[in-house]
């Protein structure tokens, strides 16, 4: 339950339907295929046809879409982050799905390798690539009317606002 979203309740239905014994599953991702919460991909000559998730544990995919939901309603989480960054470009839908998909996977390695779940924070994307983030607010500056003339703070010295 040190998850975010996932609740006792949530927890219980893991357990239940899954089982404890991760050995059962070869990877996380057989464990996600197994519960249905893996994107079907469905591609010919190059052409994208469209997707559902598979069939899989009713029961299950119930829990990590309650879950899903709750988390994606949180601010200060990496997980929430992730949903408002999936759901920006792909739709709410395929993020709920994506963050359940996430969420199993975390499950799935929590019970194999016997860890505690690390929360990674909500600027984890900024801290891998610092570049991409200050291009990003480089454009977003730009774009609001903003003229950017940006200078590196010394160390030590702290950012001064007028």
């Amino acid at each position: 339950m040190t998850v975010p979203g996932i609740s006792r309740n949530v927890a219980n239905v893991i357990i239940a339907e899954a089982g404890v014994d991760m050995n059962v599953f070869e990877t996380a991702g057989h464990l996600a295929s197994w519960a249905g919460v893996c994107p079907s991909q469905n591609e010919s000559a190059g052409r994208v046809k469209s997707t559902q998730t598979r069939p899989g544990d009713h029961y299950l995919k119930a829990a990590l879409g309650i879950a899903a939901l709750a988390v994606s309603r949180s601010k200060t989480t990496y997980l929430a982050v992730k949903y408002r960054r999936i759901q920006s470009h792909a739709g709410a839908l395929r993020a709920v799905v994506a963050l359940q998909h996430t969420l199993l996977v975390i499950v799935w390695n929590m019970l194999h390798d016997g860890v505690v779940y690390d929360e990674l924070g909500i600027d984890h994307y900024d801290k891998t690539n610092p570049e991409r983030t200050k291009k990003r607010l480089l454009r977003r500056m730009v774009s609001l009317g903003f003229e950017p003339n940006l200078t590196p703070l010394s160390a030590g010295s702290s950012p001064s606002f007028s």
